[in-house]
């Protein structure tokens, strides 16, 4: 069993991630974002056989020192801190490089000061932008067609460079799309289930016609419990993905179709990203997973894509979650 730091345990992935390694024994520090509230995000709301059973360091990923003392004692870092809502990186992007870039260069600095065995450093499926080729693989172009994009290229590149550098043990994983229970209300998925849940017939979306391929949590968290198990990928790219596309648009449909409803999608202007920054086509090939970490999705395909929708929409569904989600406005 290892100490394992995770940074950004609050937020979505992240606290899914904090609950599974404590189930299985870790012993876990979840780094959380520092606020007045004293509150731990998604963490405040956590499982209850795992309530009291893991360490808090409230703190910001932009401080070095905080970095460097959460980390003091860990073994392995899980770094998943980052700001990932694309339009608000177009009028604030400021706040991606402090975040993502120098949030990140404070991880791998204190981790090689420290002495930590093995990063785990997240990436993203939109540093591809859109597909020149599919299945994509860990070798297709990087294309930063966003502010956002662009700084998880450059977090990406400086974790490699440690890795080069100065033989920090560094692996990258790429997830694709990840939708699941306590995803925020920027992502697609979730903004289509809450319209629904909240009576509207009418959905308001962006475009429809971009394809993703969706990743549900709970085969997201079992790609870092199985890099986390690997003592292979040091310094390697690795895609977490489904390999299966599915549109905007046919996603909608087959959440209207699980919730029993007949919709009709309305585009709406502000949703749309600017022309040659939408990323059109994403769709993973997840080979060098399987054969690195022993890791294949088991939520893949049409029929898994459905079934990890039906346990998302019967968490949102229910009242004191969906009560959370302002389903009315559009979410940056």
């Amino acid at each position: 069993m290892a100490s394992i730091l995770i940074t950004g345990a609050d937020g979505f992935i992240g606290s899914h991630l904090t609950e599974e390694l404590v189930r299985q024994g870790h012993s876990v520090r979840a780094f959380v974002y520092y606020n007045s509230f004293n509150s731990w995000g998604w963490l405040d709301r956590c499982s209850p056989e795992v309530k009291g059973k893991f360490e808090v360091f409230s703190g910001d990923i932009r401080d070095p020192h905080g970095v460097r003392e959460a980390m003091k004692g860990c073994e392995v870092v899980i770094h998943l801190a980052a700001l990932i809502a694309i339009p608000f990186s177009y009028h604030s992007p400021d706040t991606y490089v402090e975040t993502n870039i120098k949030g990140t260069l404070n991880v791998l600095q204190a981790a090689r000061e420290l002495g930590v065995k093995r990063v785990i450093h997240t990436s993203t499926s939109e540093v591809y932008g859109t597909a020149q080729f599919v299945p994509i693989t860990e070798d297709h172009p990087l294309q930063g067609q966003s502010p956002y994009s662009a700084t998880k290229i450059a977090a990406d590149q400086l974790a490699f460079s440690f890795y080069s550098s100065f033989d920090l043990p560094v692996v990258i994983l790429r997830p694709f799309n990840t939708y699941g229970p306590r995803q925020s209300a920027r992502a697609v998925i979730p903004t289509i289930i809450t319209q629904i849940a909240n009576g509207q017939k009418e959905i308001k979306l962006g475009a429809i016609s971009p394809t993703r391929d969706f990743n549900y949590v709970k085969d997201t968290v079992d790609g870092f419990v199985a890099t986390l198990n690997s003592k292979n990928g040091l310094g390697e790219v690795i895609n977490l993905g489904s390999n299966f596309e599915i549109s905007i648009k046919e996603t909608a449909e087959l959440i209207a179709e699980i919730m029993g409803v007949t919709i009709s999608i309305a585009q709406d202007g502000d949703r749309l990203r600017p022309a040659n920054s939408e990323v059109e086509r994403l769709w993973a090939d997840n080979s060098k997973a399987k054969e690195i970490l022993n890791w294949k999705p088991r939520f893949a395909g049409r029929d898994g894509l459905k079934s990890g929708l039906e346990e998302t929409i019967a968490w949102f569904s229910q009242p004191e979650n969906l009560s959370g989600y302002k389903s009315g406005i559009y979410n940056l």
